[in-house]
C-alpha cells in the first residue's frame, strides 16, 4: 500500500472511532429522555440491539474455526449485561456526567482484575492511576452524601468495575468470536429487563419509541460496527484518545437539552479520573512499543 493509501486507511479508522465515540456519548441524554424504569430501558434497548447483531451476524458470519471457551464467553456476557443494567440505573439516579465519568475508571479496574484472572501484573503507572482515581471518586461523593445521587454514583462505580471485568474476559476470547459474547450479553439483558415491562408498564408513544429504537440500533449496534472497523485501522493511542470524546460530550448533550449540570466537585473529580486513565494508558502503550522495538532483530 502506498504512503497516501496508508494515510487514507488510518484517517478512515480515526473517523470510524470518532463516530463510535460520538454515538456512545448520546446514551446519557436518551436515557434521561425516557421516563421508564431503568430495567425496562436496559431490556428494551438490548432486545433491539440483539436483533441488530443477529442480522449482522447472518450477513457477515464469523470465521470458521473461531470457537469460544465456555467460561470466558459466559463471564464476558454476564459482566457486560450487568454493566449495561447498572449504568442505565446510575444515569436515572444521578447526573449523566457523574455516571459516565465514574464509569470511565474502568481501565484501572482492568489492570487489577487482569492481575487476578489472567496473571498480568499491573505496572507502576497503573497503581499510580488507581490512587488518583480513588482521589477523584472521593471528590464525587464530597457533596452527594444521601439520596438517589449517592446510590447512582455507587452504581456508576460498580458499572465501571464490571466493564473492566468484561474487558478482561473479552481478552480471553481473542482467539474466538467476541461478537458472540456481545450478542449473548444483550440477550441476557433483554431476558432480565423485558419482564419489568409488565411490572412497570412504560408509556408507549412516538416520543418514547424513537429514543429506544435509536439506542438499540444506532447507539449500541452501529457504534459497535464503527469501532470494530476503526480499531483495526488505527493505533491504540489514537483510538483511545479519540474515544475520550464520549465522557467529554455526554454532559454537554444533557446540559444543552435538559439543563442538567454536574457539580464543580464532580467536574474536578472527573478531570482527575480521565487524566489518570489517559496518562496511565499512554505510558503503558509507549512501554509496549519500546519493548517491541528492542525485541525486534
Amino acid at each position: 500500500m502506498s504512503v497516501s493509501g496508508r494515510k487514507e486507511h488510518r484517517f478512515a479508522g480515526q473517523m470510524a472511532v470518532l463516530a463510535a465515540a460520538f454515538l456512545w456519548s448520546t446514551s446519557g441524554l436518551f436515557i434521561k429522555l425516557l421516563e421508564w424504569h431503568p430495567f425496562v430501558i436496559a431490556g428494551s434497548r438490548s432486545f433491539i440491539a440483539a436483533l441488530f447483531l443477529l442480522v449482522l451476524r447472518f450477513i457477515t458470519p464469523p470465521k470458521k474455526g473461531a470457537k469460544n471457551a465456555a467460561f470466558p464467553l459466559w463471564a464476558c456476557a454476564f459482566s457486560y449485561s450487568l454493566t449495561m443494567i447498572t449504568f442505565v440505573s446510575a444515569v436515572t439516579l444521578t447526573t449523566a456526567a457523574n455516571a459516565v465519568l465514574l464509569q470511565y475508571g474502568a481501565p484501572v479496574w482492568v489492570a487489577l482484575l487482569g492481575w487476578y484472572f489472567i496473571r498480568e501484573k499491573p505496572n507502576w503507572e497503573q497503581w499510580a492511576a488507581l490512587v488518583f482515581v480513588i482521589g477523584g471518586l472521593f471528590l464525587f461523593f464530597r457533596e452527594d452524601l444521601g439520596g438517589g445521587a449517592l446510590l447512582g454514583n455507587a452504581l456508576a462505580i460498580i458499572s465501571g468495575i464490571l466493564l473492566g471485568a468484561h474487558s478482561v474476559f473479552l481478552r480471553m476470547l481473542k482467539d474466538g468470536n467476541p461478537t458472540d459474547a456481545m450478542l449473548l450479553a444483550h440477550a441476557i439483558t433483554a431476558v432480565v429487563g423485558i419482564p419489568f415491562l409488565f411490572i412497570f408498564p412504560p408509556a408507549i408513544t412516538v416520543s418514547t419509541v424513537l429514543p429506544i429504537l435509536y439506542m438499540g440500533v444506532i447507539q449500541m449496534g452501529l457504534s459497535a460496527v464503527f469501532f470494530s472497523y476503526g480499531i483495526k485501522r488505527t493505533t491504540a493511542i489514537q483510538a483511545m484518545l479519540t474515544a475520550i470524546l464520549d465522557p467529554m460530550l455526554t454532559p454537554v448533550w444533557v446540559f444543552v437539552v435538559l439543563g442538567e449540570a454536574p457539580s464543580l466537585w464532580a467536574l474536578v473529580g472527573g478531570t482527575i479520573i480521565i487524566s489518570a486513565v489517559v496518562s496511565s494508558s499512554l505510558i503503558g502503550i509507549r512501554r509496549t512499543e519500546r519493548e517491541s522495538r528492542e525485541a525486534s532483530p
